[in-house]
C-alpha cells in the first residue's frame, strides 16, 4: 500500500464521520462565500467606465432636500463641465404593487447620450424619446420581468409626489451596471407638479479625470453659503455615501465570518482527535517499527487537511456555481443587491480558511501521538 493510499484509507475508516465531517466544512465555507460577497457588494459598488467622469451633487442637508432648478445654467458654466441633467426619483409603484420593484428618475432627455455613454439605445429609439414628451425607456431587465415592449403604456403611481404619470415605452436599454430603470422627461413632471422649479439632484458630467477635483470645488464653494447648499461628490463617493447608512456592517459581518471559523475549527479539532484515539494502537505500531515522529505528524496533517480540502472543493465551489449561473440570491434581495460575484481573492481566502482549519485541526492529536509511548499506545483499545 502507498503512502497516499495509507492516508485515504484512514481518513475514510469511518466513512460517515468523514463524510459530515467535509459536509460540515462545505456548509461553513459556502457561508463564509456568502458573507464575503454580500460584503463585497455592500462596501465595493459596481462601477462602469464612465463614472470617473461623472458627479453627483445634491443637497448637503440630506437627498431627500430638493435643489432650485436655477443652479444648472451656474454649474454649466463652471471649466471642464461637458453636460448637466435634473435628476429626481419618483419612486413610482407599477400595477398595484406593494413594494418598490423598479426606480424611476426623471431627467433631461437632452443629455442622455453625453452623461450615460454606456446606456445601449437605437438611433430610432432614442429619436422616439426625444420627441415624446410623455414617453420613456426601460431597462432590459425590467422589460423581460413585466413582458414590456415599445409602445406600451406604464402607469405609475408616486410614492413621493401627489401624483401619477402615464408613460409611453419608448425604447429598451442595457449596457448599464443596473438595467432596471426607467428614465422620462423632466419636462413632463414639472408639467404635472405645476413646474415648481425644483429637482431632486444634478448629474455633471467633465471633460476628464484631470478635471474632476476642481469642478468638486468650484461646485461646493459656488453654492456655499447659499439658502441651498450643496454636496458635489464622484460617483463612487455617493454610492458609499448609501452603504454607510448601513452602519459599521464591515465590522459586523467580520465579526460573523471569524464565529463561523472559529466554530468550525473547534468541531473539526474534536472530530480529529477522536479519530485519531481510536488508532493510538496502529499509531504505536508505526513507532515501533520505526516511524520517526514527523513522518507520523505529517500523516495527521495530511488526513486533516485532505478532509478540510475536500469539503472547500464542495462548499466554495458550490457557492461558485450558486452565485455565477444563478441570480437567485438577486431574487432573494428583491434586486437590492445586482452584482454577486465570487472574485479570486474570495475564492483564496476561502482556501486560505481550509488550509488554515486543516493545520489547527491536526495540533491537539499530533501533540496526543508525541507524548503517547509505544507501550501506552499498543495497549490502548482499539
Amino acid at each position: 500500500m502507498t503512502i497516499g493510499g495509507f492516508i485515504l484509507h484512514n481518513a475514510l475508516r469511518n466513512k460517515r464521520r468523514a463524510i459530515l465531517s467535509v459536509l460540515s466544512v462545505a456548509a461553513s465555507l459556502f457561508l463564509l462565500v456568502m458573507l464575503l460577497v454580500t460584503l463585497r457588494e455592500l462596501t465595493v459598488p459596481p462601477e462602469e467606465v464612465e463614472s470617473a467622469l461623472r458627479i453627483a451633487v445634491r443637497n448637503k442637508i440630506s437627498i431627500a432636500n430638493f435643489l432650485p432648478a436655477r443652479q444648472r445654467p451656474i454649474i454649466e458654466r463652471i471649466p471642464g463641465v461637458v453636460a448637466v441633467t435634473p435628476f429626481t426619483w419618483f419612486g413610482g409603484k407599477y400595477k398595484n404593487e406593494e413594494s418598490l420593484s423598479f426606480a424611476q428618475f426623471a431627467m433631461d432627455v437632452s443629455t442622455l447620450r453625453q452623461t450615460w455613454a454606456e446606456l445601449n439605445l437605437s438611433d430610432e429609439e432614442y429619436k422616439a424619446f426625444l420627441s415624446d414628451m410623455r414617453s420613456c425607456i426601460v431597462g432590459r431587465i425590467t422589460a423581460e420581468k413585466y413582458n414590456i415592449k415599445v409602445g406600451d403604456k406604464m402607469l405609475l403611481t408616486s410614492t413621493v409626489f401627489p401624483i401619477d404619470i402615464e408613460l409611453k415605452v419608448a425604447g429598451i436599454y442595457s449596457g448599464t451596471i443596473d438595467d432596471r430603470n426607467v428614465l422620462f422627461h423632466h419636462k413632463y413632471l414639472d408639467e404635472m407638479l405645476g413646474n415648481p422649479g425644483t429637482v431632486g439632484m444634478w448629474w455633471v458630467k467633465v471633460r476628464s479625470v484631470q478635471d474632476m477635483p476642481r469642478v468638486i470645488e468650484t461646485i461646493n464653494k459656488t453654492f456655499a453659503n447659499t439658502s441651498a447648499e450643496v454636496k458635489a461628490e464622484t460617483e463612487r463617493a455617493f454610492q458609499l455615501s448609501f452603504v454607510s447608512m448601513w452602519g459599521d456592517i464591515k465590522v459586523l459581518i467580520h465579526s460573523i465570518c471569524s464565529v463561523v471559523i472559529f466554530t468550525l475549527i473547534l468541531v473539526s479539532a474534536s472530530t480529529m482527535s477522536m479519530a485519531i484515539r481510536e488508532r493510538f494502537r496502529e499509531l504505536a505500531v508505526l513507532k515501533a517499527l520505526g516511524f520517526k515522529q514527523r513522518e507520523l505528524f505529517a500523516l495527521i496533517f495530511a488526513e486533516s487537511l485532505g478532509l478540510a480540502m475536500a469539503g472547500a472543493v464542495l462548499g466554495v465551489g458550490g457557492a461558485w456555481l450558486v452565485f455565477s449561473h444563478t441570480e437567485i440570491m438577486k431574487y432573494a434581495t428583491h434586486g437590492i443587491f445586482i452584482t454577486f460575484e465570487v472574485t479570486p481573492r474570495i475564492v483564496a481566502r476561502s482556501f486560505l480558511v481550509a488550509i488554515m482549519l486543516g493545520v489547527f485541526s491536526a495540533i491537539a492529536p499530533a501533540i496526543a501521538v508525541a507524548k503517547m509511548s509505544v507501550v501506552e499506545g499498543i495497549k490502548s483499545i482499539d
